[in-house]
């Protein structure tokens, strides 16, 4: 299923659309082709009431999916804006009194930039295996838990840079975890089972109608394609459409490059 997620949000809405629509086309040509002349008098008397069961639960799918879907690209924006905080927490952790600021600083301009570009979407996000990510990480820890270390640096100073760069791995670890999640497979059947069936039941009632009157099941369809289409932008934050914006992340990149933690505002 990630394949369909990590499609552009043209192809999902054109593609869901056009089966969408395909399904209602072939489900009125179906009922006219393969239903007795003699009975097809009691496909309105069958799809009628079904019609309001088929809406309901497919809205209730829907309904249901779309909004866990936003809910966990919000959570996906805030596990950045965590990772961000953590960030500046270990910048101004290394200009405490008596640490050498340059290592930590530079060890950590270079986690952000690679994780950035090299750990933000596709594969690498969900797994976390990055060989440059994974160096720079350690180049990280090496250079902060040697300045820890340091006699002369006190208790409460090393402890604040350990803390500092806990946040930071943990932040990450929060992060790749988000990343790996995928939508049940069972679920996303079900919800396009319960679509596609509701636009065949559609189908069906206006078998007999004229080409101009069956138009009105292009809603329908369109409602149900567009719906799919939003369901699959929304279910990978790094993998699909809609990337998380690294935006928090960039934003602590750009004060360790000017230089604002080791001056302040």
């Amino acid at each position: 299923m990630n394949w369909l997620t990590s499609l552009p949000a043209v192809v999902l809405v054109v593609g869901w659309l056009f089966l969408a629509l395909l399904v209602a086309a072939v489900a009125r040509v179906g009922v006219r082709a393969l239903v007795p002349a003699g009975e097809q008098d009691r496909v309105p008397q069958i799809a009628t009431p079904l019609m309001p069961t088929l809406g309901a639960a497919f809205a209730i799918f829907a309904a249901l999916t779309l909004a866990s879907e936003a809910s966990y690209l919000r959570a996906a924006e805030g596990l950045v804006s965590d990772e961000a905080a953590a960030a500046s927490r270990l910048g101004w952790a290394a200009t405490s009194p008596r640490v050498q600021s340059e290592p930590i600083h530079a060890a950590l301009l270079d986690y952000l930039q690679t994780a950035r570009v090299r750990e933000w979407e596709g594969a690498a996000a969900a797994s976390g295996d990055d060989p440059a990510t994974a160096r720079a990480i350690a180049r990280l820890e090496r250079s902060v838990r040697a300045e820890a270390a340091r006699p002369e640096l006190g208790t409460p100073a090393s402890t604040e840079l350990l803390v500092s760069l806990d946040s930071v791995t943990s932040s990450r670890r929060a992060r790749i975890a988000a990343a790996s999640r995928d939508v049940p497979a069972l679920y996303v059947v079900t919800l396009v089972v319960s679509g596609l069936a509701l636009i065949v039941n559609a189908g069906a009632l206006i078998f007999r109608s004229s080409l101009r009157t069956s138009l009105l099941v292009v809603g329908v369809a369109s409602v149900v394609g567009l719906s799919l289409a939003l369901l699959f932008a929304l279910s990978a934050p790094w993998n699909g459409p809609f990337i998380v914006s690294g935006h928090p992340l960039d934003g602590v990149i750009g004060d360790l490059k000017s230089g604002f933690f080791g001056h302040g505002p």
